[in-house]
């Protein structure tokens, strides 16, 4: 139970403050160009009374239904979908102060400040955790290990490659480190990978740019560097521990295999659950024999049908390097950030309309709220990381042109512009309901997926 409150704290602070920072965009250019607002809200439909309060001309309201929020302006004619969303608001507006009396590019600028705000929101937070931690960066570009039961079926050719293969370009692009490997391959523009390496043939993986998880599983689960067998760690209460062995022992065989790097030791050790094996290490310069027991776990904790494997507990040291960043350097940091993480949202629409990426794999605020939970966890640095990507989404998904959303209402002012006058109002009800009935659809199913999600194995 109180791991299922943490999480709702969490889905709470994160969608609370983006939702926030969205509406404060709309209401900052609101005012800007001295239109009435009626109401400020967290949530959508009526307010709660207990949670709102006025000042001045302007209601703060939580409301009922704590799924995004809204700014009510003063209008000339309530659209039935905002009624919905909103509920009624009755003022006495002096009419100059409406939002139809604004000129058309003050309303556009009125609609898009909410994403303009997430936007900034993201760019603020990457670029600020940017300056803190700088650069890290794994100057490695040879694979370590190929996990062969997490590559996609395009790229099972991989399989065959042997450990300490050195990738020199991907797609044309030479690559210096890891994280070259892992862009290339995740955010290339092309419908394959082409794989050259230092001393195999080149692969070539028919898979298409929209592709992304599977594009992101070979990425980040099925090809690892190489890491050195280097112990940088070691966890309580494991076997590892109890033996003798210590931080910066470099292994150097298993039961006399002979170790090239962390992945061999991994898999020798794993082949042993509760068999005692010799460890041979060079400890100072000097070579050191420690006889130790992998404890019998499941491979994938809490997963009944995973394989039984041996562990020890131990983590390899790590060879990143870290980069400082000044203020500039961070500022450029996270706008790339950002303008990467919005790439990969705009990808994955693409890639839901062209069937590329299923529809099972869109998400509502039960994954949101996962995510989060297991983010704060981790740290507020990636919580922090994880909002501003979440930013990102809104700020995307608002400016898809669908009516009740951003995009539709900017794309409505568009047509409006041109045509030098207001669309009839029996056409605005017509597309504000057909957006409506949208949006409550791809939310139906953001829910059923999550509930899925939460009821599967």
């Amino acid at each position: 139970m109180s791991n299922v409150l943490f999480t709702i704290a969490i889905l709470a602070v994160v969608l609370g403050v983006l939702v926030f920072v969205h509406e404060l965009g709309h209401f900052l250019a609101a005012k800007l160009f001295r239109v009435w607002v009626h109401r400020f809200a967290i949530g959508i439909g009526k307010p709660v009374p207990w949670l709102s309060f006025r000042s001045g001309e302007t209601e703060w309201a939580i409301a009922w239904l704590p799924l995004g929020g809204y700014v009510k302006m003063a209008s000339r004619e309530e659209d039935p979908a905002a009624s919905v969303l909103e509920g009624h608001s009755a003022a006495d507006v002096p009419p100059d102060r409406v939002f139809e009396a604004k000129p058309v590019w003050q309303r556009m600028v009125i609609i898009l400040a909410g994403v303009t705000l997430n936007a900034l929101f993201a760019w603020l937070v990457f670029s600020g955790l940017a300056w803190k931690n700088g650069r890290h960066i794994n100057p490695t570009t040879t694979i370590g290990h190929v996990n062969a039961r997490r590559l996609p079926t395009e790229a099972k050719e991989l399989a065959s490659l042997p450990n300490g293969t050195r990738i020199v370009s991907i797609n044309g692009h030479a690559v210096a480190s890891w994280d070259d490997v892992v862009e290339q391959i995740t955010a290339s523009s092309e419908n394959s990978i082409d794989l050259t390496f230092a001393a195999h043939p080149a692969i070539v993986i028919p898979l298409h740019r929209d592709a992304l998880l599977q594009r992101a599983q070979l990425a980040t689960e099925a090809l690892e560097p190489l890491q050195p067998a280097v112990i940088g760690s070691l966890a309580a209460g494991y076997p590892g521990l109890r033996a003798g062995l210590a931080m910066g022992d470099s292994i150097i065989a298993v039961d006399s295999f002979p170790v090239a790097m962390w992945s061999d030791a991994v898999e020798r050790i794993k082949a042993s659950a509760g068999r005692q094996i010799a460890l041979g290490v060079i400890r100072k310069g000097n070579s050191v024999t420690v006889l130790v027991t992998p404890r019998a776990e499941r491979e994938v904790p809490g997963d009944s049908m995973s394989a039984m494997v041996g562990r020890i507990g131990l983590a390899p040291k790590s060879y990143y390097q870290t980069v400082s960043l000044g203020p500039l350097g961070a500022l450029q940091a996270g706008f790339q950030a950002t303008v990467d993480a919005a790439g990969t949202i705009f990808r994955t629409i693409r890639g839901l309309l062209s069937r590329n990426v299923s529809i099972d794999n869109v998400g509502g605020p039960i994954l949101i709220g996962q995510m989060a939970a297991q983010q704060a966890r981790e740290g507020f640095d990636n919580l922090l990381a994880f909002m501003a990507i979440i930013s990102i989404n809104l700020a995307v998904v608002n400016l898809l042109p669908i009516p009740v959303l951003d995009g539709g209402a900017f794309l409505i002012l568009l047509v409006e512009g041109i045509i030098r006058r207001p669309l009839p109002g029996k056409l605005r009800e017509a597309v504000s309901l057909v957006g409506l009935a949208l949006v409550i659809l791809l939310m139906v199913v953001a829910f059923k997926n999550d509930i899925v999600r939460m009821l599967s194995p």
